[in-house]
This record gives structure tokens, C-alpha cells and sequence, in this order.
């Protein structure tokens, strides 16, 4: 399977190698994505991360690392267990989806402009 194909399928690969392979492909060292993510994520942490020693970030350093790196934050996500992958979800299940755990990034304006297309969103379905 060619690379790009590993990188669209979340169990291809975990957590650690899919940001290992993000870093490399943008060709950044660990000092350079501590710098990028403003030492949210030092470099140590994110060895660990790479290595497998820690396999499940908490969802504000996924979204500097998805930054960081130009990656999909829900990618992360899934990848980190945190949502189940679209395809694995059962059809009207309801789920924990991104926007869920990007509540911490939010201004105040920004969430209440989410809450106002939510609820633009669920009065269609009516």
C-alpha cells in the first residue's frame, strides 16, 4: 500500500508513526514542532508521542501538534480514539465528534456563532 493510502486509513497506522510521518514529510525535527506549537509540545513529549510511549494526548496538544504539522485535527482524533472513524460509526449514533473537544480553542464569539449554526443546522431537520 502506498503511503498516501496509509495516511487516509486511521488503523493503518497509529498515532505515533502517522505524526512521525507528518514531521517528516514537512521535514521538521522535534525542536522545530516544539518551536511551531509555540512549547505546547516540547520535544521530549513528542518523542515519547512518536515512539508509542504515550499513546493518547490529550485533544488541546493534538490541535497545536494538528497545527503544528498541517494535519487533519479529527484525524488525530480518531487516531488518539477520542472519536470512532465515520465509516465504524452505526448510522444514528450519536458520537463525540471534533468540534467537541475544540471547545477549549474557541473564543466566546466563535462559540456562540457555533451554537447559532447549530441551531440554524437542527431547525432545518424539522
Amino acid at each position: 500500500m502506498p503511503d498516501d493510502e496509509a495516511m487516509e486509513t486511521p488503523q493503518a497506522i497509529n498515532l505515533g508513526q502517522f505524526i512521525r510521518k507528518a514531521r517528516q514529510d514537512a521535514q521538521l525535527s522535534l525542536r522545530d514542532v516544539e518551536e511551531a506549537t509555540g512549547k505546547e509540545v516540547s520535544n521530549a513529549y513528542l518523542s515519547q508521542l512518536e515512539t508509542g510511549k504515550i499513546t493518547k494526548p490529550s485533544p488541546h496538544i493534538l490541535y497545536a501538534l494538528s497545527t503544528a504539522l498541517g494535519v487533519a485535527y479529527e484525524s488525530l482524533m480518531e487516531r488518539a480514539g477520542y472519536i470512532v472513524p465515520v465509516a465504524n460509526r452505526a448510522e444514528g449514533i450519536k458520537h463525540g465528534r471534533a468540534a467537541t473537544f475544540s471547545i477549549d480553542n474557541l473564543t466566546a464569539g466563535e462559540e456562540n456563532e457555533l451554537l447559532d449554526y447549530l441551531n440554524y443546522i437542527r431547525s432545518k431537520r424539522r
